[in-house]
């Protein structure tokens, strides 16, 4: 900067150099002449204009050498005053200016008012970078925290959806696995919540700054819709449900502890029941196969048998009472038994009906025996060959295996066309209802018509008296009652129906059926 006290003392303009002006010498009509011919030509020749601002630069660079500067382009370089003023400082020491204070006086006003302008504008280029600074960092802190915000509120939803989810269980296993998972969850809950205050830290870190800096914000963060009050309410969802959650599961491990209690009771008593029925049936099957003693001793083995079965009730409706329990708290599968109560139901009747049929065929036998005058002798070679042939021990006899049965009793039934005749005649006798089986009581039916006299007829009838309750008639349902269920379908499909005075509907007539059973009159 030039010093303008000492430019001014040299800074005299008075009349006296009025005629040897800077430019040189001329009067002043003469000069306005001239610049208006200037101005014509200026118009008139670009070169002459590009000349004279050649020699105009030329001449301001002369003086302005002094202040250690110089021009390129007069318009831009004088575009902001500075050159400008500073080529008059340099020009007003030459000049003799009489007014030369009041033109510095003004010229370092304007200076200091300039200087005053650079550093306002300076300081506010520096409040300018600092606002910017901190409105970055307060960018930033937005960004990071919807970065976390978003992560962590799916989290959230995710796990309210989780500890209301409904749970359905039906073993231990399965429920105490959902214990261990909850608890998993519940051990990441302090990791959460330090991560929740750190997201809500960021949040007030950007509050913080823009307070302290008193900058007033447009409004909610810009990258996310997740506010702290949404987090913060979620967050408190969550604690709500976990305690609701662990009441939910431990009420359920009690309920699945109390059912894994009746699977064991129930299980422990079927499988108690299950294998003495299978025994039981069993040992009735061996009793009607195998010979030992007489009839009689067989039959009373067997009432023993029955009176055994009934005896045992008491056990099958106890685990009755077990399945209830099991079907009210509605448990569908048991892995400590391979018994269902249907089993054990099927099982028992099956039972039941078995040492039923066998008392009433050994009471047949006996009663056939006793008919027809066979000896025991000949009811145990009789049982000896049916066992013989039957080889899967199930209480009747094959075709194949029944005529394996005639032919090593002497009967001629090879396969031939003669053969093939009489066994199918005898066929048709042991098994009318064409089932494909010949049972014992069949095969001794067979055998003790093949061996005994025809006056045995009286006999018969004799037996179905007895069964008629000493009735001249029986019914079907006293047949039923009385006989193997093949047997009594065989009587009650050939019998006559009664027609004596004493009739009753209903009644069948035993006795032209057992005349015309050993051949006295035509059935």
């Amino acid at each position: 900067m030039v010093d303008y006290h000492a430019a001014n003392q040299s800074y005299q303009y008075g009349p006296s150099s009025a005629g040897n002006g800077a430019g040189g010498g001329g009067s002043m009509g003469d000069y306005m002449a001239q610049e208006d011919d200037w101005d014509r030509d200026l118009l008139l020749d670009p070169a002459w204009e590009k000349q004279q601002r050649k020699t105009f630069t030329a001449w301001c660079n002369s003086h302005l050498r002094k202040a250690g500067t110089q021009i390129e382009n007069i318009d831009e370089d004088f575009r902001d005053g500075l050159k400008l003023m500073l080529l008059l400082e340099v020009i007003s020491g030459k000049l003799d200016y009489y007014d030369s204070h009041n033109v510095n006086t003004r010229c370092q006003k304007i200076c200091d008012q300039w200087d005053a302008l650079g550093s306002l504008t300076h300081s506010r280029r520096e409040a300018l970078e600092k606002t910017e600074k901190q409105l970055e960092a307060i960018d930033q802190l937005h960004l990071e925290y919807a970065k976390r915000a978003a992560p962590f509120n799916n989290w959230m939803e995710s796990a309210m959806e989780d500890l209301q989810d409904m749970f359905i269980v039906h073993t231990i296993e399965e429920i105490e696995g959902l214990i261990s998972a909850h608890d998993q969850f519940k051990s990441t809950l302090p990791d959460a919540d330090r991560e929740r205050e750190a997201i809500l830290a960021i949040h007030k870190e950007a509050q913080r700054i823009a307070e302290s800096n008193h900058i007033k914000l447009s409004g909610s963060n810009p990258y996310t819709t997740v506010t702290p009050q949404i987090i913060n309410s979620k967050w408190e969802k969550v604690q709500q449900l976990v305690p609701k959650r662990d009441h939910a599961l431990l009420e359920e491990q009690s309920k699945q502890q109390s059912n894994e209690h009746l699977r064991r009771q129930f299980a422990s008593q079927a499988n108690v029941v299950g294998p003495w029925i299978q025994t039981k049936m069993e040992e009735i099957g061996r009793i009607s196969i195998e010979m030992n003693g007489t009839l009689e001793d067989q039959l009373s083995h067997l009432k023993q048998y029955e009176r055994s079965i009934v005896d045992y009730k008491p056990n099958l409706d106890l685990l009755e009472q077990q399945h209830q329990l099991i079907q009210e708290a509605l448990i569908f599968d048991n892995k400590h038994t391979n018994y269902t109560m249907e089993h054990i139901r099927v099982g028992w009747e099956q039972l039941l009906t078995t040492i039923a049929r066998t008392i009433n065929e050994v009471e047949n036998q006996i009663l056939t025996r006793d008919a027809k005058g066979i000896s025991q002798e000949q009811m145990q070679e009789f049982r000896a060959s049916f066992n013989h042939f039957d080889k899967d021990h199930g209480g009747a006899l094959g075709p194949e295996e029944f005529k394996a049965c005639l032919i090593s009793l002497g009967y001629d039934v090879e396969n031939d066309r003669q053969g093939e005749a009489e066994f199918n005649r005898i066929m048709s006798l042991v098994d009318p209802n064409h089932s494909g089986l010949v049972t014992f009581q069949a095969f001794i039916d067979f055998m003790s018509r093949e061996t005994t006299d025809t006056d045995t007829a009286d006999q018969v009838i004799a037996s179905f008296k007895v069964l008629a309750g000493d009735k001249n008639f029986i019914t079907a349902e006293e047949l039923r009652r009385e006989l193997p269920p093949d047997q009594a379908e065989y009587c009650i499909a050939r019998m006559a129906p009664y027609q004596g005075p004493d009739a009753v509907p209903g009644a069948l007539d035993y006795k032209s059926f057992s005349t015309a059973l050993y051949g006295e009159s035509d059935l």
